[in-house]
């Protein structure tokens, strides 16, 4: 199974005033533009998502609606344990239980997906990844702590340069 590690785009700044609940903080209009960039360009890395499974906070949701529009898909869920703070033990069983799924995405948040990252692959420290960033992992045919090779870690700015490209094509 190949992974993809998508962090959710650049959100508004927490505000009680403006969002007494932060898990219906939106994606900028800002943010929009640079998440449809940014999906755009992993869709020059990755031809096909069978799956897109998103933390069910606002910001997180929104991005994974871009990514699949971007990946023209309509397989999309919600998985409480990709919310800040979730369990990475619940979303490795979740990921086992995918297996007539080739590419899964996740789309979640910091410090949480850079965790995960670390936990799937051999030797790595935390994998940070940049707002509308990702890191895409091959965990071959056992997905668990230690299986997954890290294929590409991509940064937002380098995604959205790619996705550009796609988009005049």
């Amino acid at each position: 199974m190949i992974i993809l590690l998508f962090r959710h785009g650049p959100a508004g700044k927490a505000d009680p005033a403006r969002w007494p609940d932060d898990r219906a903080r939106p994606l900028t209009q800002r943010g929009v533009k640079r998440t449809i960039l940014a999906a755009h360009g992993i869709t020059r890395l990755l031809q096909e998502v069978d799956l897109i499974v998103t933390s069910p906070l606002a910001r997180a949701a929104e991005t994974a609606r871009i990514l699949a529009e971007a990946f023209e898909t309509e397989h999309l869920q919600t998985l409480e344990a990709l919310a800040p703070g979730g369990s990475n033990r619940k979303i490795l069983d979740f990921l086992k239980r995918q297996t007539s799924h080739e590419v899964v995405a996740l789309v979640g948040h910091e410090p949480d997906l850079g965790r995960l990252a670390a936990t799937l692959v051999v030797g790595a420290g935390s994998l940070p990844l940049k707002k509308a960033g990702a890191c895409v992992l091959d965990c071959g045919e056992q997905v668990g702590p230690a299986k997954a090779k890290l294929i590409s870690f991509m940064d937002p700015a380098t995604l959205r340069r790619l996705g550009r490209k796609k988009v005049r094509a």
